[in-house]
């Protein structure tokens, strides 16, 4: 059995490229990982790697034995997977990185829902807006609005998120109603994460540059500044989805509001994600399949 000692390590150092990278991703010592990998190639009687002071890549024989080695570990937690399916009993901690209204209002009571299912799991939510590095900080998935740009995670969509435009009534009575975005360049605007907004105008998007007296990238503090008459705010809906019942602020320009972009999921190759992890994203798809902003 000792022949297949090192094998998880081999593929994820070949997967992350780097020793130190790879022992974070398996929660254990960068000297255990490279113990195992010194240990497989000694059994081999060949280099596995080529190694430089920067990066770690497979040689010939390693990228050889590569391709046979992670079937076996896909093998692997496909079997334990469906053993632990059958008898769940989810444990240790779930770290989840999100921000905005979003995560404060409507992810983390899905969250509460998933944990109190398994009572020797631990939920830490992180509400920074900070973009975190998933594998330095730890963090088993991250929730992250609009554009991706990190082609090294994978991504599933969680909801799309239409936007909308707002103002309190002090301010319009002050200020006036704008009828059409172009009047925007003429109002106090509350900036949030761009100072460029993107309308619908006769089925085509177009942008529109903005300014005002009041910049935040926290949702919630730009909705207070809305309600306060600071200026003109638009987000996804779902941040006034209260404010408008309870009349403290009034949607405007409807018929021109972008069809906005989505929240995802984000998070590392998923051969090797924890049950508890895997799961959770399911159970997060799946809550906020029907959802509607």
């Amino acid at each position: 059995m000792n022949s297949f000692d090192g094998i998880i390590e081999f593929v994820t150092v070949a997967e992350t490229h780097g020793f130190s990278t790879a022992a974070k991703q398996l929660n254990c010592s960068t000297s255990h990982v490279s113990r195992q990998i010194a240990r497989l190639e000694e059994r081999l009687g060949c280099a596995l790697f080529a190694r430089s002071t920067r990066l770690v890549t497979l040689t010939d024989n390693g990228s050889a034995y590569y391709q046979h080695a992670k079937n076996l570990v896909i093998g692997l937690q496909q079997a334990n997977e469906q053993v632990n399916l059958k008898q769940v009993d989810l444990s240790g901690t779930l770290k989840v990185s999100a921000a905005g209204g979003f995560a404060e209002h409507y992810l983390a009571p899905a969250l509460m829902a998933f944990v109190s299912k398994y009572p020797q799991l631990n939920i830490d939510l992180d509400l920074n807006s900070r973009v975190v590095n998933l594998l330095e900080d730890g963090i088993d998935f991250a929730i992250r609005y609009g554009e991706l740009t990190d082609s090294s995670l994978v991504a599933r969509k969680l909801v799309r998120r239409p936007m909308m435009a707002v103002a309190s009534k002090d301010y319009v009575t002050e200020n006036g109603l704008p009828t059409h975005p172009n009047h925007l360049k003429n109002h106090n605007c509350i900036v949030s994460n761009n100072d460029t907004w993107e309308f619908n105008m006769d089925g085509n998007k177009v942008g529109i540059k903005i300014k005002g007296q009041w910049r935040s990238n926290n949702a919630n503090v730009v909705l207070e500044a809305c309600k306060k008459g600071l200026g003109i705010a638009y987000m996804p809906k779902s941040t006034f989805t209260t404010a408008i019942e309870s009349d403290d602020v009034i949607p405007i320009l409807e018929p021109f509001w972008g069809q906005g972009t989505s929240s995802w999921i984000v998070y590392q190759n998923k051969r090797f994600m924890p049950l508890r992890v895997r799961l959770a994203i399911d159970f997060l798809v799946q809550y906020f399949a029907d959802w509607d902003e």
